[in-house]
């Protein structure tokens, strides 16, 4: 099982002081206060979302999101955003509903949240991610590789973490920007090098904010149901491209080998991954 540190909570930090200690660290931090002046923080709970959305009908997806075929990335069905919410609010489930885009689906939301002054660089683009008790998104870095600021509501989130460095030991899939280790029960006997790998543990309550720095991995579980809010920064042209360019050869050519070859391009990229695993190893000395 990897090691885990805890991540950093403060409260009451300067533009300046993150930015030492944090943003060009390359390190995540736990905000306790970043949320305090929105309305969001009491507006926004599982009542108010049943009575303002509660009629569309949403995409919900789980644990077979990355199962190569037809269903590849793709939901595994549809239902009452109301009646999703009352599942989650109430007891588990394994659906989820995530990347939800708030300025094209209800902008008015805009308005319960302000753009964090904590460093430059914030796009207006905002998602939501919604989940139940023991539900999780599997281990990831994010495409476009901007900073992520991660609000959590109503209830608890876990997530853990890994620096760009520890790629090979969570056996990254080339092509892509996942994994397919499961940090909380990982399967040593066909992922050993992930035993090596360092990592975070963060742990999100009501209202507190988690800074991931870009191209950070991330495997978000759901230890309560609930929804966060996630609001995205980059201050650097260099890394722009490079997200733009990922998404390129990422997500398309990913996808389009996917929809030709299905397991064939599935088994590819699982051998390319313990390849590249067993070298970090060797490096060890393991």
């Amino acid at each position: 099982m990897s090691d885990f540190n805890l991540v950093d909570k403060v409260e009451g930090i300067t533009k300046e002081e993150f930015k030492e200690h944090y943003l060009s660290a390359q390190r995540p931090v736990i905000f306790k206060d970043l949320t305090k002046d929105w309305p969001a923080r009491e507006k926004w709970t599982f009542d108010f979302f049943k009575r303002q959305y509660g009629e569309w009908e949403i995409p919900m997806y789980d644990d077979s999101y990355h199962e190569p075929g037809n269903g590849y990335m793709k939901p595994t069905t549809y239902k009452k955003f109301r009646d999703y919410l009352e599942i989650i609010a109430n007891k588990p489930t394994s659906l989820r509903f995530h990347n939800f885009q708030i300025m094209k689906r209800a902008p008015e939301l805009s308005k319960d949240y302000q753009t964090p002054t904590i460093m430059d660089g914030f796009m207006k683009f905002a998602l939501m991610f919604f989940g139940g008790q023991g539900s999780a998104l599997n281990l990831h870095y994010d495409i476009d590789c901007s900073h992520v600021f991660l609000s959590h509501f109503q209830t608890q989130k876990v997530v853990y973490l890994y620096p760009p460095d520890q790629s090979d030991f969570l056996y990254k899939l080339p092509y892509t920007n996942h994994s397919h280790v499961d940090v909380l029960n990982p399967d040593l006997e066909r992922f050993p090098a992930f035993k090596y790998a360092k990592g975070f543990k963060a742990v999100i309550e009501h209202g507190e904010t988690l800074f991931i720095p870009k191209l950070w991995w991330h495997f978000v579980y759901y230890s309560k149901g609930g929804f966060s809010l996630a609001l995205r920064a980059n201050d650097s042209l260099k890394t722009k491209i490079q997200g733009a360019s990922n998404l390129l050869r990422h997500f398309a050519f990913d996808s389009g080998m996917n929809y030709l070859a299905g397991k064939h391009w599935k088994d590819y990229k699982d051998n390319k991954a313990k390849q590249n695993a067993h070298r970090a190893m060797m490096k060890m000395g393991v």
